[in-house]
């Protein structure tokens, strides 16, 4: 198990804001929180030594390119040690952005990201049911996402 790092409150306002935008440089971070551009430098760099920052994340609004259905797949496996040979077959499909190992009704849960519900349906039927590991599956259809952020450091 990993020891648990500890982080002041500038280091939580840092991090909150580059969640915000991961692209304010260190000197627009430092006007904003009245530190030195230094000061900022150093605590990022010592967060990404620790490694609570593992990189940026560009985000993509993907009905905006074209694909306008974003479901959720809850996938049940034939028993847990299925896991790692179906994650393998998962990690193919770039309609996948999102996989989850879960407790509860499923082994994972996805997300997924088709043109159309007829793409979705094709999705499952040709690529993700026939995959042997996939015991069954259960679609649920977003409708909206109204909230859709990151979770902030407490």
């Amino acid at each position: 198990m990993e020891n648990k790092i500890e982080i002041d409150d500038l280091d939580r306002k840092i991090l909150n804001r580059l969640q915000q935008d991961s692209r304010l440089s260190y000197q627009e971070l430092a006007r904003e929180l009245i530190v030195s551009g230094g000061t900022i430098h150093v605590r990022v760099n010592k967060m990404k030594e620790a490694g609570i920052i593992q990189g940026s994340k560009l985000v993509i609004d993907f009905q905006k390119l074209g694909l306008e259905v974003t479901a959720f797949v809850g996938i049940n496996l034939g028993s847990a040690g299925d896991y790692p040979n179906a994650l393998k077959k998962l990690k193919k499909f770039p309609e996948i952005t999102e996989v989850h190992y879960t407790t509860g009704n499923y082994s994972m849960f996805v997300k997924v990201v088709a043109k159309s519900t007829k793409d979705l349906h094709l999705f499952l039927i040709e690529k993700l049911q026939p995959i042997p590991e996939v015991h069954s599956t259960e679609t649920l259809i977003s409708l909206d996402s109204p909230i859709d952020r990151d979770p902030q450091v407490p």
